[in-house]
């Protein structure tokens, strides 16, 4: 199992991409970033029950958060997820999908997603609204 660390200092609407600016993911790696900059830690597990990776290669973690913010002019989604056990903790990242998701998303859905990082983008595919109990 490898473990890296990643910082960030791209702000969007007050909120890294990658998680809440100024909280402790935990890993020793960011516990010394300045209280600005967004820290967040990345297992790679091939056995990890949440990894699916197609025929394109790409891998995909199965998602479930709740839509925070919907930026139309990116084609992106602000989420606010629950950990992706063995890979990340949970944090509110922006993600890029499809038109049709885009158009049917609203700010305050839960919703289920495959997620994946595909270049410089993180993308959701099969994105699903939870019905409310």
């Amino acid at each position: 199992m490898k473990t890296t660390c990643l910082l960030t200092l791209l702000p969007l609407a007050g909120v890294s991409l990658f998680a809440v600016p100024g909280k402790d993911c935990g890993v020793d790696c960011c516990q010394d970033r300045p209280k600005v900059v967004a820290c967040c830690s990345f297992e790679d597990s091939p056995a990890a029950p949440t990894v699916a990776t197609a025929n394109d290669g790409i891998k995909r973690h199965d998602l479930r958060g709740v839509v925070t913010n919907v930026y139309a002019e990116r084609s992106a989604l602000l989420v606010r997820h629950e950990e992706i056990p063995g890979f990340m903790k949970p944090m509110t990242m922006l993600f890029k999908v499809d038109a049709a998701t885009l158009q049917a998303a609203r700010k305050g859905q839960t919703i289920t997603a495959r997620m994946s990082r595909q270049g410089s983008d993180w993308v959701l595919e099969d994105v699903k609204v939870v019905a409310k109990p």
